[in-house]
């Protein structure tokens, strides 16, 4: 279980991403938002919840967006290999 969450706050590099991190946290912050709401009839206001969705597809887009670009080889003259 700890490895599905380690994989979830990577980057298509493999590498632990703030993008990631932020998606995830505003995931968690929406769903506690959501069931608040349904279950302890406590509001939240409509803005926070539609800014937690737009910043979580902001997120998701930029991901789709990102290259992956493969690894930086030492023997070629010191060139990115794309």
């Amino acid at each position: 279980m700890k490895s599905f969450f380690e994989n979830i706050l990577k980057d298509k590099h493999g590498m632990f991403s703030l993008r990631e991190t932020v998606v995830a946290i505003f995931m968690v912050a929406t769903l506690i938002a959501w069931a608040g709401e349904q279950f302890f009839l406590l509001p939240c206001p409509e803005h926070i919840f539609y800014g937690f969705i737009s910043l979580i597809a902001a997120g998701c887009f930029g991901y789709s967006i990102e290259k992956k670009v493969k690894p930086f080889n030492q023997n070629s003259n010191d060139e990115p290999t794309n």
